[in-house]
């Protein structure tokens, strides 16, 4: 098989979350022990970070990665969703897998793995341990994909656990109360492993603190004494911190909820200094500063209030649900521009009206829908904007609301791209 055969293959013969929703969600952890048997525990040869969360999780897996970078480690970082390529799940040192690794590893491991029947997930996971495992690096990011207590990620045992925060999102299956999905999220928290938690909220903190206590876990909630001091934009679409104990510097990932994924990365590396695994060289030094400045060309992290072009002015952010939208909305009242475009879709499992309830009522909307079966139709999403005062036209595709915004666009307007992190997926394949 060639590469896209590969990966056509992938999408199509296993259940996949991301393409399907439910029907694609496989719960529970026996075909992943299965896989991590046959494999060997390959996991097992290198130290893990392991991140959940309902947001920031990816900013907060992909800054880690950047400054242990920075540091000299060999560092895998395992993510999801991807936005253009399959291979930016799995990455050494910024570096996709290769293509020629995702074919050798599905045509040699097919005639085990299919039999099991097992998710996309399940299979993606399985391939970045072998991938890490093979290629030795020091530590691997590994981000949760979905949860956390049956998420095939929570074989590890890593050296710290960390939580960046709780709010609603997919309650279908990790309940309907934030103290229920915190307590799917704190499935992650293994017995003795550090735990830091990187947001407060009086119903998850009780769930958190039980839970570390019954494993016998320290815990630190990021939270009680910020490092970070405060954040501005810059210029450029980044941010420029100010710290308590390791300096003032900028970083290259754009978008005020920033602030609070570093507070929890900095807490994180504190504990792996403190834990000597990896003799962290120290925080008060220039790897941390180039790592939080260097993020997107080490590790090519996209889609955090990206900056596409000035004149327009154009973003992209894959914030696609409640909790990340208050603080979209927040950042898109700080714009300052002649007018403000605003091209978005959902998927059909979110929570749109009390997204729709956030969005600014004065900006021009392209409403359009995703290539994926997950995506709400654009006159759906357009006629429950109504409701919430905000109109405007639809398109059939990202691109081409793209294209329709920019011809409308003036030199001094904004042009935002986002509802979903498929829209933004869709913008930077098809129209940069």
């Amino acid at each position: 098989m060639t590469y896209q055969e590969t990966c056509d293959y992938l999408y199509s013969q296993m259940p996949m979350f991301e393409r399907q929703g439910a029907s694609g969600y496989k719960e529970g952890l026996s075909n992943t022990q299965a896989l991590d048997e046959h494999f060997g525990h390959l996991h097992q040869s290198f130290a893990t970070i392991h991140v959940a969360g309902t947001n920031g999780k990816g900013s907060v897996s992909h800054m880690l990665a950047s400054v242990l970078q920075e540091c000299g480690y060999i560092v895998g970082l395992y993510t999801s969703p991807h936005l253009v390529d399959f291979r930016e799940r799995i990455r050494i040192n910024g570096r996709p897998i290769s293509e020629e690794y995702v074919v050798d590893f599905v045509e040699r491991e097919r005639a085990f793995f299919e039999p099991l029947h097992p998710s996309f997930f399940e299979v993606t996971t399985a391939l970045a341990f072998k991938y890490f495992s093979d290629k030795h690096v020091d530590i691997a990011i590994v981000e949760v994909g979905l949860g956390g207590r049956l998420d095939c990620t929570n074989i590890i045992n890593p050296i710290v656990s960390v939580i960046t925060n709780i709010s609603f999102d997919h309650q279908q299956f990790l309940g309907e109360t934030l103290d229920k999905i915190a307590s799917e999220k704190a499935g992650i928290i293994k017995r003795g492993t550090p735990v830091i938690i990187g947001e407060n909220h009086p119903q998850t903190r009780p769930v958190f603190e039980a839970k570390a206590k019954e494993m016998g876990a320290p815990i630190i909630f990021a939270e009680d004494e910020p490092e970070v001091i405060s954040a501005q934009p810059t210029p450029d679409g980044g941010m420029h911190y100010e710290t308590k104990h390791v300096g003032v510097f900028d970083g290259d990932l754009g978008g005020i909820y920033q602030q609070k994924n570093l507070n929890t990365v900095l807490y994180t590396l504190k504990m792996v200094e403190k834990l000597g695994y990896l003799c962290f060289p120290g925080l008060n030094c220039i790897e941390l500063h180039n790592g939080v400045g260097k993020v997107c060309s080490n590790t090519g992290l996209m889609g955090r209030w990206q900056t596409i072009q000035q004149h327009p002015h154009v973003v992209c952010d894959t914030g696609h649900n409640v909790g990340g939208w208050q603080y979209l909305s927040r950042q898109l009242a700080m714009v300052k521009c002649e007018k403000m475009h605003i091209v978005f879709g959902m998927v059909n499992d979110k929570d749109i009206d009390s997204v729709l309830e956030l969005l600014p009522k004065q900006a021009i909307y392209y409403f359009t829908k995703a290539n994926t079966k997950r995506a709400l139709n654009e006159q759906s999403v357009r006629l429950l904007a109504v409701n919430h005062g905000i109109s405007g036209s639809c398109y059939p595709s990202v691109d081409e609301a793209y294209s329709a915004a920019m011809e409308q666009a003036g030199d001094n307007d904004f042009v935002f791209i986002g509802g979903s992190s498929y829209v933004v997926g869709d913008f930077l394949k098809n129209c940069i």
